[in-house]
């Protein structure tokens, strides 16, 4: 919503200030100029993007209008998820977690927090490395390791889009300059019109340029901006759940190894140690009861 709410703000800034000095917003609306410059631009995409990018581009600009998952609660869940997990692997014994870590979609357990779950990537990454712990043969210090590799690899794969997306932001003034060199053929070519008509011409391929550089600093790069926020936001809880996981591998209690994952988290993201133990304490007076 609140990319929504910068998109009207641009729009009004700009339509408004330019009623205000006297422009006629009628004349912006120019379908060649519009249909140059946006063809080219997704033209360019397609062209410069494998399918599998494109799909997650669509993806990802879907989750610029729905906001970032990655809020305190968010964060909190995935804090008490790390704390169940370990309360069950200390009382039962590591194998207890293998049921769920198979088959995350139908535990119980992952069933109680349906954020965490709907994103597919973060309980993949999760249940791959407690399944390391389960098999034992590998030492702490070489699953974090591993753990950051796969994070590296994620992050790289999370760029993808942003870089398209820049990429394309970056040539859409040059996009514009090509209509308004259009425009300026069509207006040459009227010369010997009414000067009124020229004029039109004129302002026509003007307003190719306009939008060129409109679209890319006013959309498009912040576009790509806000996904590449989401996607550090999303390296950031990977690496929160990396270090409650390595330290509940090394054989810290579950609620040391949860504020290890606490720790990670960014400041302005990150619950309170008093709210994180209530939170955990209430889980357990839950299963008590």
């Amino acid at each position: 919503m609140i990319a929504i709410a910068g998109v009207l703000v641009v729009l009004v800034s700009v339509l408004g200030g330019f009623a205000i000095a006297g422009g006629n917003i009628a004349a912006l609306l120019v379908p060649a100029e519009y249909l140059v410059i946006v063809g080219t631009a997704v033209g360019t995409v397609l062209i410069s993007t494998p399918k599998s990018v494109l799909v997650v581009t669509v993806g990802k600009l879907r989750g610029v209008v729905s906001g970032s998952p990655f809020t305190k609660e968010y964060y909190l869940d995935g804090l008490k998820l790390l704390y169940e997990i370990f309360q069950l692997a200390r009382r039962d014994g590591l194998v207890a977690l293998e049921a769920h870590i198979e088959n995350p979609e139908s535990s119980t357990l992952f069933g109680r927090y349906p954020a965490v779950l709907s994103r597919h990537h973060t309980v993949q990454f999760l249940c791959d490395s407690l399944r390391l712990v389960l098999v034992g043969s590998v030492p702490p210090h070489d699953l974090e390791s591993l753990m950051e590799s796969e994070i590296d690899v994620h992050h790289e794969s999370e760029s993808r889009p942003v870089q398209a997306l820049a990429k394309t932001a970056d040539a859409l003034p040059a996009i514009g300059i090509v209509a308004a060199v259009l425009g300026i053929v069509v207006t040459m070519s009227s010369i010997a019109g009414p000067i009124e008509q020229i004029g039109e011409h004129v302002a026509s391929a003007l307003i190719g340029t306009f939008l060129g550089i409109l679209l890319s600093y006013g959309f498009v790069h912040p576009i790509a901006s806000n996904i590449e926020s989401t996607s550090a936001a999303e390296t950031r809880y990977f690496n929160c759940l990396k270090a409650g996981v390595v330290a509940f591998a090394k054989g810290f209690a579950p609620i040391v190894a949860v504020e290890f994952a606490r720790r990670a988290i960014f400041a302005e993201d990150r619950p309170s140690f008093a709210v994180m133990e209530e939170a955990c304490k209430s889980l357990k007076k839950a299963k008590a009861a």
